[in-house]
């Protein structure tokens, strides 16, 4: 009997054996981390594997499931590397979180996001973007109601074009603009209401009039001569201040959003930056779009490079802005 229970045993020892053999093959490292950077056009985003893998049969989820690490490309810090549009990603990873589209107010790069949804294969995410959209609840946004933004706002208040004011019908001619069209923002009323001014229209059907400042900051080094050439470095960035709409309309692509995404186009921002560094071409987009300059000014510092010897090279810091106008 002893033999017999011995002689049973051995299977289900042998069982025992292919089973743990079998549990170490499934227990080897996985190839990539549980938690995964991406390098998306300059922007970093970490996250988990299981959100990039969320939509079979995307390309996230071919990169992260059918290709080895060593495949992918990488950067300089050993992320993994997308030559994509690195600000409209983050809608992307949003989806792929819980699978719902959720886009803020004011979003102009709905065509651009759904171009970005083809390449990463979500079909889905495709079709709700090209869907029109539907009017949800609630008071409609600034940009759908009849009337004219209150220049120099911070906030989203809208001012109704009055026809049946007191101010409008005194001393106002029939073929004459009225002034109350021409200052609405000072004169609110409940009466009839005109059309709707885009971001970049004036009241008479022109481009809008505003400000842009361009600043940058840069610095270079002069010998003890004067005489000898001076070491410039290149500009390192150029920052862009003024009325989001404005900034969009000069600059369009080239304009980087990447620190204030979600504002407003009749707000004001100083957080914008361009995706060049050549002030000749800032310069020139401001021309072709109306704007002249009208006023600059620049500060400047000046340190030794050696603390010790203040006989060596100086080096100059500066920063200069340029404000542009359209009238």
């Amino acid at each position: 009997m002893a033999l017999a229970d011995s002689t049973r045993g051995l299977p289900n020892g042998g069982g025992g054996g292919g089973g743990s053999g079998s549990s170490s093959s499934s227990a080897e490292p996985p190839l990539f981390p549980d938690i995964v950077e991406l390098n998306v056009g300059g922007q970093v985003y970490v996250t988990r594997r299981c959100t990039v893998v969320s939509v079979p049969d995307s390309l996230l989820w071919r990169m992260f499931t059918q290709q080895q690490p060593q495949e992918l490309a990488r950067d300089s810090k050993g992320r993994f590397f997308l030559d994509r549009d690195g600000f409209l990603f983050r809608y992307i990873l949003d989806y792929l979180r819980d699978l719902q589209l959720v886009l803020p107010d004011y979003f102009p790069e709905r065509s651009r996001l759904q171009r970005e949804a083809e390449y990463f294969e979500l079909p889905e995410l495709v079709r709700r973007l090209g869907a029109p959209q539907q009017p949800g609840p609630g008071p409609p946004p600034p940009h759908s109601r009849r009337g004219v933004h209150k220049e120099g706002s911070l906030g989203d208040e809208l001012l109704p074009l009055g026809c049946g004011e007191p101010e409008q019908q005194e001393g106002a001619s029939a073929g004459a603009p009225s002034p109350t069209l021409e200052l609405a923002s000072r004169s609110p009323s409940g009466g009839a209401v005109g059309p709707l001014l885009t971001p970049s229209q004036s009241l008479d059907g022109s481009r809008r009039s505003g400000y842009i400042t361009i600043g940058y900051r840069g610095s270079y080094t002069i010998g003890r001569d004067a005489q000898a050439d001076a070491k410039f470095r290149r500009v390192a960035r150029i920052t862009v201040c003024g009325k989001t709409s404005l900034a969009k309309e000069v600059f369009g692509d080239t304009l980087n959003e990447s620190r204030d995404p979600d504002r407003p186009p009749e707000r004001y921002t100083s957080r914008y930056y361009l995706k060049f560094n050549f002030l000749e071409q800032a310069f020139d987009k401001l021309s072709e779009s109306g704007f002249h300059m009208v006023a600059c000014s620049s500060t400047g510092t000046c340190a030794f490079a050696s603390s010790t010897d203040q006989s060596e090279d100086k080096i100059w810091t500066s920063y200069t802005e340029y404000v542009f106008c359209r009238e």
